[in-house]
């Protein structure tokens, strides 16, 4: 197994931004909702999607759950310029859903505010992920169902390259490139195993749910 190799906290340059919110995620984010309702139900009350980027799933629940409101927390600017435009092209969904920027996992959020707790291809991100799984603990209320999904570490190099190679055909070299070292800075399920413990969610389930994501789940000590 190769050794992690971390990569910038922050998706902040426009190019980058931009590519992600272009590139196509429908099948992993549909999947998401779906992994929710598999072990959770239907959603309900104030949900938190932790490093929302440009708000694809955020959106995606609140379309699915009319009574949800969400609050979408990113720290990258350039991320959340394109979550805005897309909220500004859903009039509906404007008193239910709303962005903030701040750090994870720094941010100013008062504590047991909400009753669901999401998050996608955060994790990898993050140079030291003690804090999030802390900030997890204190935002949720007693209870709350969290949903977390990332990628894994491959083998290898090699590995992650087929990887990038079967899935981001045709997509523009910058997000090859940022697949590739998000592939690398993954954690393997063990390790997020480790993460939990430390945490005090040892509870929680981790498991591969395809060829390159893993799944978080459980809930919150009561």
């Amino acid at each position: 197994m190769m050794l992690r190799t971390p990569e910038p906290e922050l998706m902040d340059d426009d190019r980058q931004a931009q590519a992600y919110a272009a590139a196509d995620f429908d099948e992993p984010n549909e999947q998401f909702l779906s992994l929710w309702l598999l072990h959770f139900g239907e959603p309900h009350g104030r949900l938190l999607d932790v490093g929302c980027g440009p708000g694809d799933i955020m959106l995606r629940f609140a379309r699915r759950w009319p009574a949800l409101q969400i609050v979408g927390l990113d720290g990258a600017e350039a991320m959340l310029q394109h979550g805005r435009a897309a909220l500004a092209q859903a009039p509906a969904l404007a008193g239910r859903v709303s962005f903030i920027r701040d750090s994870v996992p720094g941010a100013a959020l008062p504590d047991s505010a909400f009753d669901g707790l999401i998050s996608n291809s955060l994790l990898h991100h993050l140079h030291e992920p003690t804090g999030f799984w802390d900030m997890l603990r204190r935002v949720g209320r007693p209870a709350a169902p969290v949903l977390v999904m990332d990628l894994f570490r491959p083998e290898s190099p090699e590995d992650a390259a087929a990887i990038v190679d079967r899935y981001a055909v045709g997509e523009p070299e910058v997000l090859r490139t940022d697949f590739y070292n998000s592939l690398l800075a993954a954690f393997t399920p063990e390790e997020v195993s480790g993460q939990l413990a430390a945490a005090g969610l040892g509870d929680f389930t981790v498991e591969r749910v395809s060829d390159r994501h893993m799944l978080v789940h459980g809930r919150l000590p009561g």
